[in-house]
């Protein structure tokens, strides 16, 4: 965290830089009869020498006047946030600084849930501490004035920002009674910004955990995910599981908290995912896509079906069969919950179901057939399942762990070899529906998909077997269909 010095110089650099637009739009609204004001995160992140080009302001103009007054600078204005008092804009910037601004202006307002509601009750205010108690953290409590540009902190944001302490402006239990989800956005910006959360925040988040249930699953989702595409998810996510929250939305990960058997047979299942998520984040250069949500949360999540499956068998050991099958049913029930999107449940379902198929085939040679097979059940996953697998070895025995990394290597470079010569990445047959159809004498229908499915598992196994050896295989197959 910077010093106090180093904040000032900070905001002033950050300030200078975004002068040309910030100046242009608060004369608007000092001719208007208004002030105008950076605020939360803006402000942090100038503090911080890392603001970026989306702008958030205060005003104390109303929400229709605010409309009017950004018009004048652009055409690029949306509206979806009205009702709540904000409206946003896209300002195009200089040729020489190659994007564009991306403005929020929000009327002083306060906002509160109601004990059932899901939705915050929105009230407009007339003056900047009102605004500035109401909102989350101390740090984002700060504001500077458009017009004189005088830093407003009444809260002493400033100074926990330069601790690195997360508090709140008011009392954290009215803070987070208001607002349930702030006690997630509490364990994000633990990750996302590396603070410490006060204990009376934690004792807050501990008390109020269960009226995090009147958030909608959309908002939760949200920032769980932001929580997880952070460059260390790994603080928030323990805050979560320490103060209760997370077994209100995602209790699949306290439940990985197994009792250790008193032979210590196997693995802390929690903290061993928590390293897997680490060590997968670390491989996410192979996807050249930047932090990527479905890679880490089926790192968090490949092993949710060991508690359901968790055995103790003779001897003192302890066996989880089929936790990779249950895993990905319980995968698919918790994100469809969360509402997140079809394609991310089928991915991050098919990655966990998928995450042990490797070691299913040993550390000996893999056959070509092996190979192929596991191309096509990973089908559009595969360098995603590739970071799974490689994440998901957390031995401390060394010698093991360059057994497996060195069998995967091999597993890897046997795939880019196949995959020159038979174009793995479009596996299908030799024959295609319509010349199965004309081959059998059949119209479309079930029997098509069935010699289809026959012809698909003969080129997995033996490779293309070109047109005329398919021929004689489906003739022959059908032959025998029809002879039982």
């Amino acid at each position: 965290m910077p010093n106090l010095n180093e904040a000032e110089t900070n905001a002033l650099a950050e300030l200078l830089r975004i002068a040309p637009v910030v100046d242009q739009v608060g004369a608007l609204f000092h001719a208007a009869g208004h002030e105008l004001f950076l605020v939360g995160g803006s402000v942090r992140d100038a503090l911080l020498g890392r603001l970026g080009h989306d702008l958030d302001f205060t005003t104390s103009a109303r929400p229709d006047l605010i409309e009017d007054l950004l018009r004048r600078v652009t055409p690029a204005v949306w509206t979806m946030g009205k009702e709540f008092g904000t409206i946003g804009c896209r300002v195009p910037a200089s040729a020489a600084q190659g994007w564009d601004w991306v403005i929020e202006v929000t009327t002083f307002r306060s906002e509160a849930y109601h004990e059932a509601s899901r939705k915050p009750q929105v009230a407009f205010g007339d003056s900047l501490d009102g605004d500035l108690v109401r909102r989350d953290f101390t740090v984002n409590a700060m504001a500077i004035s458009v017009l004189d540009k005088k830093f407003r902190d009444p809260f002493g944001g400033l100074a926990d920002l330069a601790a690195g302490v997360l508090r709140t402006p008011g009392t954290p239990e009215r803070s987070f009674t208001d607002d349930p989800l702030r006690m997630m956005r509490a364990a994000r910006f633990v990750s996302q910004l590396g603070f410490r959360p006060d204990p009376a925040v934690v004792a807050a988040m501990t008390a109020l955990a269960d009226r995090i249930k009147i958030i909608s699953a959309e908002r939760v989702r949200d920032e769980l995910s932001r929580l997880l595409l952070s460059d260390a998810p790994r603080p928030g996510l323990d805050l979560l599981v320490a103060t209760g929250l997370a077994d209100q939305v995602l209790p699949e990960l306290p439940a990985l908290k197994l009792e250790r058997d008193e032979h210590h047979r196997h693995k802390d299942v929690y903290q061993h995912s928590l390293t897997v998520l680490e060590q997968a984040i670390d491989l996410e250069s192979r996807l050249d896509n930047g932090p990527d949500l479905v890679n880490r949360l089926a790192a968090l999540l490949h092993d949710i079906g060991k508690p359901r499956t968790r055995r103790f068998e003779p001897g003192g050991k302890v066996s989880f069969h089929h936790h990779d099958v249950v895993g990905a049913k319980m995968v698919r029930k918790r994100m469809k919950e969360l509402r997140f999107a079809s394609e991310e449940i089928r991915a991050v379902s098919d990655l966990v179901e998928l995450h042990l198929r490797f070691h299913g085939y040993g550390e000996g040679q893999w056959t070509d057939s092996a190979v192929r097979r596991y191309v096509r059940d990973a089908g559009d996953q595969l360098a995603r399942l590739h970071i799974l697998t490689r994440a998901d070895c957390t031995t401390r025995n060394k010698a093991k762990a360059a057994r497996l990394s060195a069998a995967y290597d091999e597993l890897e470079e046997r795939i880019e070899l196949l995959a020159e010569e038979e174009e793995l990445n479009a596996m299908r047959p030799d024959l295609d529906g319509q010349q199965i159809m004309a081959l059998l004498g059949v119209g479309p229908g079930p029997v098509v998909g069935e010699a289809y499915r026959f012809l698909l598992e003969r080129r997995i196994d033996s490779g293309p077997l070109g047109e005329e050896q398919a021929r004689d295989e489906l003739l022959r197959w059908w032959q025998e269909r029809n002879a039982t």
